[in-house]
């Protein structure tokens, strides 16, 4: 039984993405062993090493254009490297945030100054990458946030306080939401590039929060203090589009978020299916049971049903043509599937799904935080309804 029964989808039907692929696979064999993925988990975060070696291996930038130190491919690249890690139960190693969400910032809407100043050395894991939106009183209602720049010198000041933001123990290039205008509403806000090597006491990391689950992937609270930048490290050196840039990059974050998803299920049936024609119960495999044989069968349909509505939204991101609702519709319903399977699969396990040592234990624990970041799946829901 293959979790789930699809023919590769058109735009991933390329020899030299199947190679791509194997090298990831490759790759993280070498670097996300079952040990080093718990590793990471005590350490509550990944070894800098491993993302200059990602860098070595040409997986950070795999999207970025030749001309600013990667490797020229596009978002199916991204997907594989997701896929390979999903399916590994290496989400720690946050590639898909620093190359698939926060690199296309740049991308997009940095000068070319910009670009050439920062994206060669994200390519190459110099610099590990965050992104600052989040904050105590501003989490999916990006507007009420507190954070400001005000103009200082020959730049800007910024201040206030972040919270819940990946890598932000070990990134070292941080986008930072600021307002640079309080009273201009959606067009007061920006986005600002921080370097944090040497940033001196006007910038501090705070706690690397105790979490729920992915445990091995670090989550901080910033705090900056009239922190000064330059003024060239306002992105596209233009206030007041910060709003604008980030609502054109939240679709593809979604969509990264139901690639996610929809690994994590089909890791999960995979342990699953394993696990029930192997215990016994009553003298006969779990497996042989029908509760056990509808309950996988709803399952695996469910997870074809999303594996076809991911491939369709990233056949339309790949032409241009995602939206913002759709983007949303595939963030949320993947990622409650996602909750939804991993707790029955968990069942199926009975007693032993309950210990941390099996897999399927670790996925319902990680799996959670899917309905929420990137927005939570009530503001997806709302979004989609402001479409109807």
């Amino acid at each position: 039984m293959s979790v789930p029964s699809l023919a590769t989808a058109a735009f991933m039907a390329d020899e030299e993405l199947s190679i791509f692929s194997n090298s990831v696979g490759r790759f993280l064999d070498d670097v996300a062993s079952p040990e080093a993925i718990e590793g990471w988990r005590q350490a509550k975060q990944v070894d800098r090493a491993v993302w200059r070696q990602a860098g070595e291996a040409g997986l950070l930038g795999v999207s970025v254009p030749v001309e600013y130190g990667g490797a020229g491919g596009d978002f199916r690249h991204e997907a594989a490297i997701i896929e390979e890690i999903g399916h590994r139960g290496a989400d720690a190693l946050t590639i898909c945030l620093h190359n698939a969400v926060i690199l296309p910032y740049l991308l997009s809407f940095g000068t070319e100054a910009q670009k050439q100043r920062w994206v060669p050395r994200l390519c190459t894991g110099e610099l590990v990458a965050a992104i600052a939106m989040t904050e105590p009183g501003a989490g999916s209602d990006l507007q009420a946030m507190r954070t400001a720049a005000r103009r200082d010198r020959d730049g800007y000041a910024i201040s206030g306080q972040k919270t819940f933001i990946s890598n932000g123990q070990i990134a070292n290039l941080i986008i930072v939401a600021a307002k640079t205008d309080p009273n201009a509403g959606s067009r007061g806000l920006s986005l600002f590039v921080v370097e944090t090597d040497g940033a001196g006491p006007s910038f501090q990391r705070g706690r690397n929060l105790d979490k729920v689950g992915q445990e091995g992937q670090d989550t901080s609270e910033l705090f900056f203090d009239a922190h000064h930048v330059p003024a060239d490290c306002l992105l596209g050196e233009i206030e007041g589009e910060g709003l604008a840039q980030l609502m054109q990059k939240l679709p593809q974050e979604r969509l990264v978020i139901a690639w996610q998803s929809i690994s994590m299920i089909e890791r999960a049936l995979a342990v699953t299916l394993e696990h029930v024609k192997q215990r016994q119960i009553f003298g006969q495999p779990l497996a042989a049971f029908q509760n056990t044989q509808f309950t996988l069968a709803e399952y695996k349909t469910e997870a074809t049903i999303a594996r076809v509505f991911v491939n369709e939204c990233t056949a339309r991101l790949l032409a241009g043509t995602l939206d913002s609702a759709t983007g949303s519709m595939a963030k949320y319903w993947v990622s409650d599937l996602l909750s939804k399977i991993v707790d029955g699969c968990l069942q199926l396990f009975g007693g032993y799904g309950y210990m941390n040592e099996y897999p399927i234990a670790r996925m319902y624990r990680d799996s959670r935080i899917h309905r929420i970041y990137g927005g939570a799946n009530e503001v997806m829901k709302l979004l989609i309804a402001r479409t109807l």
